[in-house]
């Protein structure tokens, strides 16, 4: 932190100076062609709703990475980007007033935010998040009260992954999975979980019936898991017929279209001829699809 002995001028060329870093991240992100949310401060309810809510709690003062307050409660998205750069020139005058103060040695009140993972929203002190960042601290004093939710944020959660998060809850709500094979389900479009759950609840009526008795959303998880995704992408594995998208996407693919030639494709991406030494599986259904 540069220092010319005068706090008021100092905090003046401080403020400029995170302008310009902020006009010159926008740009390299337009060059670099980057989604329009890369830098977009995230909003807490809208992702605490996609997250879906459980719990919270009062954790009290603690210190918290800077790096990790990535959000807002309000709505000062349009005052601040993601990494707390000043956006709006109205935010000049509090700003330089908090940065002066600061660089006169003057004790800052702890900040408020909210936690959902790893992850922060500022209530109460944007305009202290932006000076701190801008003079090099690492850390700052914050009272905490920590959300829980169904699903976890990440630590690189974007904008635009909300619509994703939301139906990857709803999947999980719908088909219970127990957590390590839950963290099998991958899918990268939110439209394909809510297929994936009509498709598993069908499944699972089928199940019910052959059993003669009603089974639980936990038991048609743990059997359709255990009986039907778990062997097929096995199969698909062991038959080394990849393509693109996850272990997920394939099988979904396998379940929900008719063998025409291009599927066929999709599903292989390349075809290798069986082995002597292939299961009598494996070399039966790469002998049907070739």
């Amino acid at each position: 932190m540069s220092s010319t002995g005068l706090p008021s001028e100092d905090a003046r060329s401080d403020y400029s100076r995170e302008r310009r870093r902020r006009a010159l991240s926008s740009i390299v992100s337009r060059l670099r062609s980057e989604p329009d949310d890369v830098s977009v401060m995230l909003p807490f309810e809208e992702v605490v709703a996609a997250l879906g809510r459980r719990s919270e709690r009062d954790l009290g003062v603690q210190s918290i990475p800077l790096e990790s307050i990535v959000g807002t409660v309000d709505r000062r998205r349009r005052e601040f980007d993601r990494a707390f750069r000043p956006i709006s020139r109205g935010t000049r005058g509090r700003w330089e007033r908090i940065a002066t103060a600061r660089r006169r040695g003057e004790a800052m009140p702890p900040i408020d935010v909210y936690r959902v993972g790893e992850l922060h929203f500022v209530q109460d002190g944007h305009h202290r998040v932006s000076v701190a960042r801008a003079l090099g601290d690492t850390h700052i004093d914050a009272g905490v009260r920590e959300v829980l939710t169904n699903l976890g944020p990440g630590p690189e959660l974007r904008l635009r992954d909300l619509p994703l998060k939301r139906h990857e809850r709803v999947f999980h709500e719908r088909i219970p999975l127990k957590p390590a094979a839950r963290s099998r389900i991958q899918l990268s479009d939110e439209w394909r979980y809510a297929q994936l759950a009509t498709l598993v609840e069908s499944w699972g009526l089928r199940a019910s019936y052959a059993r003669e008795r009603l089974l639980s959303r936990e038991e048609i998880a743990e059997l359709w898991f255990r009986e039907e995704y778990g062997p097929v992408v096995q199969v698909l594995r062991d038959a080394q017929i990849g393509g693109a998208g996850t272990e997920t996407e394939r099988y979904l693919l396998l379940q929900t279209n008719e063998w025409t030639d291009e599927i066929v494709e999709r599903l292989l991406g390349e075809v290798r001829p069986p082995a002597r030494d292939d299961d009598t599986m494996v070399h039966q259904i790469l002998k049907e699809m070739r």
